[in-house]
């Protein structure tokens, strides 16, 4: 982890691998500490990537990282049986990012990466990724793709934020993500094909402003 807090999950290594939910199972009878150490290990580097992104600031990301787990460890009985323990993790963590976006108004830029040169190519991609479809491709593309695609991305709303990250930089499948957010898979495929609409415009928005001010 990134700062001390994390001292109060982190432990000795797991001794045997199970799945999260039988960790989980297991805390909610014993709440034995290094079951619950082992299950902030596991998404330790996963999810604070994904706040990262998700808030563009890593104290926030540590921030929301550890209230995330807060709640995780205080509403762990609510955790019912049959379900998955990621996406109800994502759940939280995600809607905590959400609060937090919220509470302090942040919808300025917040790069995530030093500048790379913007070109046609980036436009193609934009205009590629409004199709239904997320393949490992347009996600990897994505991923890859210049800070001005992150800073188009910081002018949607929180919510729409919050699905283009689980879809495209997670690259959680549309199951998951329709789990994650209690919808129908219908309704995260109808939002995602309109978030990456409202991506493409912002986006060539950006690229027309930038070719009437240079700078």
């Amino acid at each position: 982890m990134r700062s001390s807090e994390s001292s109060l999950f982190l432990s000795s290594p797991s001794q045997v691998e199970i799945s999260d939910e039988e960790l989980v199972a297991r805390y909610q009878k014993t709440r034995e500490s290094a079951d619950f150490e082992q299950l902030v290990r596991r998404y330790e580097r996963e999810l604070y990537t994904f706040l990262r992104r998700f808030l563009g600031n890593a104290q926030h990301a540590e921030d929301v990282f550890q209230g995330a787990f807060l709640s995780v460890h205080l509403r762990i009985d609510q955790f019912e049986p049959g379900k998955r323990f990621r996406p109800w993790l994502y759940a939280i963590a995600s809607n905590k990012a959400i609060d937090f976006l919220r509470r302090n108004k942040r919808h300025q830029v917040a790069s995530l990466d030093q500048g790379s040169s913007v070109g046609d190519s980036d436009e193609t991609m934009v205009q590629r990724l409004s199709s239904q479809e997320v393949g490992p491709e347009e996600r990897a593309m994505l991923n890859e793709t210049s800070s001005r695609m992150r800073e188009a991305v910081r002018q949607l709303s929180p919510s729409t934020q919050q699905l283009i990250q689980l879809a495209f930089y997670q690259g959680l499948k549309y199951a998951d993500i329709a789990e994650i957010l209690e919808i129908p898979v219908g309704t995260v495929k109808s939002r995602v094909f309109t978030a990456m609409r409202k991506l493409n415009e912002i986006w060539l928005r950006m690229q027309e402003e930038k070719r009437t001010n240079p700078s």
